[in-house]
């Protein structure tokens, strides 16, 4: 297994839906993102970090987008689909997985925020091309599936106080 080492080109790519969704229903808080690329990029070289955002038609995310560019973030934006009936959706799966396997060759570790399982293919593949793959989430709504495949897996239930913000 690769250890981290401060030479490793490192990738982020953070489902901000997931992580936002996870910190409020299990903490009622909010993510201190800040806190998460540093722990993700963990004193190695940042090659590329995404934050994968959706917009609403009132436009009241622009503060928190702009908050995440400050931090060094690359914004993906997609807005929010509304359907007949009042379904709305929101996915990025796609989006991240395109990113991913885009900046693989550029990259020696992809950290992959979200605890959804439906990034296991996206974590193997990128194994099978020899990266090391790390996977961030609150353990208590990550897949189980999904930390077995990567190579680490950090839990942020561990140090809730340090990567939720107090409202």
């Amino acid at each position: 297994m690769i250890l981290k080492h401060k030479e490793q080109r490192v990738g982020v790519f953070i489902d901000v839906q997931n992580l936002y969704y996870s910190a409020k229903n299990l903490f009622q808080a909010k993510v201190n993102f800040g806190e998460i690329l540093k722990t993700g990029v963990g004193g190695r070289k940042l090659i590329r970090a995404f934050a994968y955002v959706v917009k609403t038609k009132t436009g009241e995310e622009k503060p928190f987008f702009d908050a995440l560019a400050n931090l060094g973030l690359e914004t993906r934006v997609r807005d929010l689909q509304e359907f007949y009936g009042g379904m709305k959706k929101a996915d990025w799966d796609v989006g991240i997985v395109i990113d991913a396997i885009r900046t693989a060759n550029i990259i020696d570790t992809a950290v992959l925020v979200s605890g959804d399982g439906d990034f296991i293919p996206l974590v193997e593949h990128l194994r099978s091309l020899g990266r090391r793959v790390e996977v961030i989430a609150f353990g208590r709504s990550c897949s189980s599936k999904l930390r077995a495949s990567a190579d680490e897996f950090i839990d942020l239930d561990e140090k809730s106080e340090k990567y939720l913000l107090k409202k």
